[in-house]
């Protein structure tokens, strides 16, 4: 038997598809808005046979798309330019801390690696071609190369590096907006990952006495 209660928890969502929501507001009173839901299927169904080339992006879709493939192009070399900074001080670490704060430095290079191949690919779902050309890479990246002098420096070099991302990415979260969800959500995951690669970096300068 279902209670009445859940019998409306299971019927109310289903009004969202009749084109009709309610909105509470902070007085907790409600508003109707009569804005269509989804488009009807006749139309989605012809809009998606018109330029099928352009795979998945489609009349909906929302965004500037050479834009977004341009700061897409910027936050790939921002990445590649990270995971050559981390490589390197991951092979040049020495010293008492290395083996732990080198280890630290591999899995972040890996880590952005995996970065760059998520943003390569939605570049190329948006019909755009990633810029891999190592002519103007540092030029194209938000983050700078900096080899460090010794392992202390390395840890704040690679900070600053992340310091800078978490800004870079949250910025293109922002200007993306809900004009392409799929872009956005794939840069608040990287953010995410960015902002624990800094929380990693303050504990190693705290561990070894920076």
């Amino acid at each position: 038997m279902i209670r009445h209660g859940a019998a409306r928890n299971i019927v109310a969502p289903l009004n969202l598809f009749a084109g009709v929501k309610a909105v509470a507001d902070q007085s907790g009173a409600k508003a109707v808005s009569n804005k269509p839901f989804l488009t009807d299927i006749k139309t989605l169904r012809d809009r998606a046979r018109q330029h099928i080339e352009k795979g998945a992006v489609t009349e909906g879709y929302a965004a500037d798309r050479d834009t977004v493939v341009k700061i897409l192009n910027e936050a790939l070399a921002t990445e590649i330019v990270c995971v050559l900074r981390y490589k390197r001080h991951y092979f040049m670490a020495s010293g008492i801390h290395a083996e732990g704060v080198a280890a630290e430095f591999l899995q972040h290079a890996n880590e952005e690696q995996g970065h760059a191949d998520l943003i390569a690919q939605r570049i190329v779902q948006l019909g755009g071609e990633p810029n891999f050309n190592p002519d103007g890479l540092t030029s194209r990246s938000h983050a700078e190369y900096v080899e460090g002098e010794n392992l202390l420096d390395m840890i704040k070099e690679d900070l600053v590096a992340e310091r800078i991302a978490i800004d870079s990415y949250r910025e293109m979260v922002n200007y993306v907006g809900t004009d392409d969800p799929t872009t956005r959500r794939m840069l608040e995951g990287i953010l995410a990952m960015e902002e624990e690669h800094a929380e990693d970096l303050v504990s190693l300068l705290s561990e070894i006495g920076g």
